[in-house]
């Protein structure tokens, strides 16, 4: 498994805006649309609303590489929702298991 932790901020004004794009792309991934993707959750701060934590969890490194290259991703995110962020950050982790 391979987990990836993204943080979102958005530019202040722009925070409902990436709330509503990230649902749409927690729906999408959490649909089974990528078979690869067994979670993506996104969360909220609870002192700052403009700060969004998104936790992936893809089954390998093929899968986190495939959710890159859709269509859903290169729109949702990359074209729309980026463009509303202050900074993104993001790391990668492994499973103890």
């Amino acid at each position: 498994m391979i987990v990836l932790i993204a943080e979102h901020f958005a530019a202040e004004g722009n925070e409902e805006q990436v709330a509503a794009l990230l649902r749409e792309m927690s729906a999408y991934c959490n649909s089974g649309a990528e078979p690869g993707c067994a979670m993506y959750i996104v969360n909220r701060s609870t002192e700052n609303p403009r700060h969004f934590l998104i936790y992936e969890q893809y089954v390998d490194e093929a899968a986190l590489a495939a959710h890159a290259e859709t269509a859903m991703f290169k729109e949702t995110i990359l074209g729309m929702e980026v463009p509303l962020l202050e900074n993104r950050e993001r790391s990668f982790w492994g499973v103890v298991e």
